[in-house]
């Protein structure tokens, strides 16, 4: 089972490093695609029967460690059981339905070589989140979804409309990441060796402390938050049909079949948690049943067919939460299975059924449909029909505005941030310089020891400078520049305020930092040689479509824009972890400040690509005849 297990990690990966060292033959890129499919979905398929014969009994094993240094590890853990069997049945059958529908849908696409490497990236970070024995592989899997989501929403990126969609989810994907990152630091403090999925369940059998009563519940919390923006639930409804802007195949896998659901996998695997308590499974219930509302009625007034699919899968699971909160764990698995499939199903089709309606359209008799529609008048009314008409209006209202949620979650996160942003951007240069010149007197006078002020106080004006600076990155758009370097500030200043907190934790700070400096200068020499000739400040607002122009500098700044947010493929994503576990060891409040500095600047960071990399390769003139 071991071998199995790793094979249904590594395959995707497998294929993703094949299909992008090929030379972009479709027929080439069509049958390595079609094998390793099949050699994932047959590992998939023996997994799943060995674990049945065993009993169908939960399975973990540990490959490595990856980290270890005192009370901290990093293993790279793998567990298996009844709802990771579950979603790996479906993560199998409908990756092999989208692939093999791709290699004909995706003809001739100018983006097929991409679109591949983009989808088999996704399966190598859900297969992760499905068997990670921790919260920190699920975390890790986590990000990988998110990345090429983010990739596949903007996958049309000649059009501006798709790349502000995908800024848009990968925005909320990043609030999410507030919950679940600092929800897998609160694990290393409440559970420190016992945070195995494996090992939650038993957790909780005796008696539970106050104080451990009000960790559980602020960690219960944070799960929530993370669940509801992953799966799009209120008040996170607005971006996922928003997110259909990507090829249909891929609106198929993330939003109606997998990805969707990955926030109800996410409350499922930790269930022992927030179950405790009658509060945390009434915020579910509570969740679930006004995005039930919600998507219902936004449904009703979507003008595609996509749109409309979108609503119904979120709808559909805001149902999945409500059994959850009710303990039905069981009735959510089989809910999960139908309403995956059945979304794959309506999202593949839905060319075909446009096309379809379109035919029927143009050759319908008009007095025959006119005569049909005088026919529907006499037909019972529906529910909405008995309301009054002003009742019928603002319904339709909500309906066709979405509850305003987009605008409430704006005005309430980002708006403050934005403005914030904006006033330190118009502080004068020089109290500046007189603010990072106090700053390092208040450092020489703690690394002299002159004063016997505690690291904590010396660590306050670092913690909040570092956020400012998260804040100006954020609100900054006319200088590429600046926002690479203020975010390369912001995580200097987030490890200077940890080792003044814990001098011990030298060596972890320097890991850190061996993911953040080069990507840093990797980032800076990719966009000096992108803008060497060209004035970003002029026209701040037009995409430059380097991607197309120059695929090679642009796939250097990716990879620096993914190194710089800690992305898991640089040591900066097991320093973000070491980081907040040192920071919470002496003052669990730290590690808010931390988080959101990283946060933000994922944000940041991701403006910045997508404003060099996405829009058209040359610009659309007029001409007057």
């Amino acid at each position: 089972m071991n071998v199995l297990l790793l094979a249904c990690v590594l395959l995707p990966l497998l294929g993703l490093s094949l299909i992008f060292l090929s030379d972009g033959n479709e027929h080439k890129i069509a049958r390595i695609s079609l094998w390793v499919t099949r050699a994932m979905s047959l590992s998939i398929i023996a997994l799943l029967a060995l674990w049945a014969l065993s009993g169908f009994k939960a399975y973990e094993y540990q490959w490595f460690v990856l980290y270890q240094q005192d009370d901290y590890q990093f293993p790279l853990l793998f567990y298996l059981d009844r709802v990771g069997a579950a979603y790996l049945f479906c993560v199998g059958m409908i990756f092999t339905i989208i692939v093999k529908y791709c290699r004909v849908y995706m003809h001739r696409d100018a983006g097929y070589q991409r679109f591949f490497q983009t989808i088999f990236t996704f399966a190598f970070g859900l297969n992760v989140i499905v068997l990670a024995g921790s919260i920190d592989m699920l975390f890790a899997g986590w990000e990988v979804v998110g990345i090429s989501s983010f990739l596949l929403i903007a996958f049309y990126r000649h059009r501006w409309q798709p790349v502000r969609n995908a800024l848009r989810a990968y925005t909320i994907y990043r609030l999410c990441d507030v919950g679940l990152l600092m929800g897998a630091w609160m694990s290393h403090m409440l559970f420190h060796e016992s945070q195995h999925f494996s090992q939650m369940a038993g957790l909780f059998d005796q008696a539970i402390e106050p104080a451990g009563y009000a960790a559980l519940s602020v960690l219960s919390w944070l799960i929530i938050l993370a669940a509801s923006g992953k799966s799009a639930q209120f008040p996170f409804c607005f971006w996922l049909p928003r997110a259909m802007e990507g090829p249909t195949p891929s609106s198929a896998i993330f939003y109606g079949a997998l990805s969707i659901h990955l926030g109800v996998f996410l409350l499922l695997r930790t269930m022992p948690i927030w179950s405790f308590n009658f509060l945390p499974r009434l915020m579910i219930f509570s969740i679930g049943l006004l995005t039930v509302i919600v998507a219902s009625l936004s449904e009703k007034t979507q003008s595609n067919i996509k749109g409309q699919v979108a609503y119904a899968s979120i709808a559909q699971v805001g149902f999945m939460f409500i059994e959850l909160s009710l303990g039905l764990e069981t009735l959510v698995l089989l809910h999960f299975m139908s309403n995956a499939f059945l979304r794959c199903y309506q999202l593949l089709v839905s060319p075909s059924i446009v096309a379809h309606l379109l035919r029927v359209e143009g050759a319908v008799d008009t007095d025959f449909y006119i005569k049909d529609q005088r026919k529907l008048q006499y037909l019972p009314n529906s529910l909405r029909d008995v309301l009054p008409d002003v009742l019928q209006n603002t319904l339709y209202v909500f309906a066709l505005q979405e509850g305003q949620l987009e605008l409430l979650v704006r005005n309430m996160l980002w708006e403050p941030l934005k403005k914030l942003g904006r006033t330190l951007n118009q502080v004068s240069a020089w109290i500046k310089w007189l603010t990072v010149l106090a700053l390092l007197v208040w450092l020489l006078i703690a690394v002299a020891e002159v004063s016997g002020v505690a690291g904590t106080y010396l660590s306050m004006p670092v913690s909040l400078l570092m956020v400012l600076v998260s804040a100006s990155a954020f609100s900054q758009k006319h200088s590429p520049f600046k926002v690479w370097n203020s975010i390369a500030i912001s995580s200097f200043l987030a490890a200077l305020a940890v080792w003044l907190m814990v001098p011990s934790a030298l060596f972890d700070l320097f890991l850190f930092l061996s993911g953040i400096v080069p990507a840093w200068l990797l980032g800076l020499l990719a966009m000096y040689f992108l803008l060497k000739n060209d004035n970003f400040a002029e026209s701040s607002f037009r995409y430059r479509a380097f991607s197309e122009t120059r695929p090679g500098l642009s796939l250097l700044l990716f990879l620096s824009f993914l190194g710089l947010v800690g992305f898991p493929i640089t040591p900066a994503f097991l320093g973000e972890d070491l980081l907040l576990s040192h920071a919470s060891s002496q003052h669990p409040w730290f590690a808010a400040p931390i988080t959101i500095a990283f946060v933000v600047n994922g944000i940041a960071a991701a403006r910045v690509f997508m404003r060099l990399c996405m829009g058209r390769p040359v610009e659309v003139k007029e001409f007057r005849l």
